[in-house]
C-alpha cells in the first residue's frame, strides 16, 4: 500500500488516487494481511502513514541517477543515549573506527562479516560522522537507544533516505527516538513495548523469496529476545515471524549489564503492576520485514540480542550462521547489490 503525501500530487490526482487506493487496499493480499494479525493492537494510535510516500510500491523509491557502485560502503551505528547492551561493548571514542576493545563484540562481527561478503564497513558512535550519509550505501542502526540523534543528524538521515538511501535496523534499533515519528515510520510503523526473557525459538520464513531469506530453512531455531511491538508494523513486506508455541524454557543465565545499562530494581521495591501485559502477537509474530519509505529502501529485524550470532566453531549458538546470512541479504538488498523486497508469488 501507497501513500502519496511525500510525491505532493495535485488536487485531481487526489481524489482520483484516494478511490483508486481505497479499492486497492480491499483487494490487496498485503492489506489484508495487514489488517488481520495487527489491527486490534493499533486501533486507536493515530496517523500510521507518517506523512511520507512508503509501502511495498517501488513508486515509493527515488531512483534518481546516480553513479554504479564498485565498491560498497556501509556505516555501521551503535550510539547509545540510555541502556546499552552488553553486546556493544564500552562505547566508542570519538571519529570513525575508532580501537575497538575486546567487549565491541556486536562491531567486531559485523565488520567481519562485511569483509567476508566483500563490503567495507565503517563504525562509529560520533554524531558528526552523520554528516557524510551520502557516501554510504547503506546505514546500519545496531542496538543504539534512545534519543541517540541531535536535529542535524535527524536532518542529515531524512535527506539521505529522501535521496533513496538504504537503511538497515537491527534488534534494539526499534528502542530507539521513540519520540520520533519519522523515525518510527522508518521502522515500519512500528517500535518496541517489551520482551520476555532470552529464550529459544523458532524463526519461520514467510517469504523464501527474498534476499534475506534464500537459503535459509523454513524453520530454524535462535536464542533471542523475541519483541512484543506497538505499534504492529503496516503497509510492509513481511518476511519472516516467530512461532510463539516453540518459545523453550529458559537456559541461559541472566547476563549482567555494564554500567549505565538497563536499570534493575530491587526485589520489592515496586509495587504490583495494575495496568495490562502485553498479550504477544500469537499466530502471527513478525521479526523481519523490508519497505520502502520516503524515498529509500528499508529493511528490519528485531532479532539480534546476543552477540554470540557471529561466533563460529567453539562458542558458536544454533541459529548464528542463518542470522548472519538474513542480515548479510538485507543488507545487500537495500544497498542495490540483490533485489529488494521481492514478493512471496509474481
Amino acid at each position: 500500500m501507497v501513500t502519496w503525501s511525500g510525491l505532493r500530487p495535485n488536487w485531481v490526482r487526489d481524489i482520483v488516487a484516494a478511490g483508486m487506493f481505497a479499492v486497492l487496499a480491499a483487494a490487496s493480499p498485503a492489506a489484508a494481511q495487514n489488517t488481520v494479525p495487527g489491527r486490534a493492537m493499533n486501533a486507536n494510535l493515530g496517523d500510521a502513514n507518517y506523512g511520507v510516500c512508503r509501502g511495498i510500491d517501488p513508486a515509493c523509491f527515488h531512483n534518481w541517477p546516480r553513479p554504479t557502485a564498485t565498491t560498497y560502503r556501509v556505516l555501521l551505528y551503535t550510539r547509545t543515549a540510555g541502556p546499552r547492551h552488553a553486546a556493544l561493548g564500552p562505547k566508542l571514542e570519538a571519529g570513525l573506527n575508532p580501537p575497538l576493545a575486546p567487549e565491541n563484540l556486536v562491531q567486531a562481527g559485523m565488520v567481519k562479516l562485511a569483509a567476508d561478503n566483500g563490503i567495507k564497513l565503517y563504525y562509529t558512535e560520533d554524531l558528526s560522522q552523520l554528516m557524510a550519509l551520502d557516501t554510504y550505501n547503506a546505514v546500519i542502526f545496531y542496538n543504539t537507544s534512545r534519543d541517540n540523534l541531535d536535529d542535524d543528524a535527524k536532518t542529515a538521515l531524512r535527506q539521505y533516505m529522501r535521496a533513496g538511501g538504504g537503511f538497515v535496523a537491527i534488534h534494539n534499533a526499534f528502542g530507539t527516538l521513540y519520540n520520533w515519528p519519522y523515525y518510527e515510520g522508518l521502522l515500519g510503523g512500528a517500535n518496541f513495548y517489551s520482551h520476555g526473557p532470552l529464550r529459544t525459538g523458532d524463526v519461520v520464513v514467510v517469504n523464501p523469496k527474498d534476499a534475506s531469506m534464500k537459503g535459509l530453512p523454513n524453520r530454524w531455531a535462535l536464542e533471542d529476545e523475541w519483541y512484543d511491538l506497538v505499534p504492529f508494523p503496516t503497509h510492509v513486506r513481511f518476511l519472516a515471524t516467530v512461532d510463539e508455541k516453540s518459545y523453550r524454557p529458559i537456559t541461559s543465565p541472566v547476563q549482567p549489564m555494564p554500567a549505565g545499562g538497563f536499570p534493575r530494581r530491587a526485589p520489592g521495591s515496586q509495587a504490583p503492576k495494575v495496568v495490562g501485559s502485553h498479550p504477544g502477537h500469537g499466530d502471527f509474530h513478525p521479526v523481519t520485514w523490508c519497505q520502502y519509505y520516503d524515498g529509500g529502501k528499508v529493511w528490519a529485524t528485531t532479532l539480534g540480542h546476543d552477540a554470540r550470532v557471529f561466533n563460529v566453531g567453539e562458542g558458536a549458538v544454533p541459529g548464528g550462521v542463518e542470522f548472519q546470512k538474513m542480515i548479510m541479504g538485507g543488507l545487500k538488498s537495500v544497498m542495490g547489490a540483490e533485489p529488494f523486497c521481492v514478493p512471496a508469488k509474481p
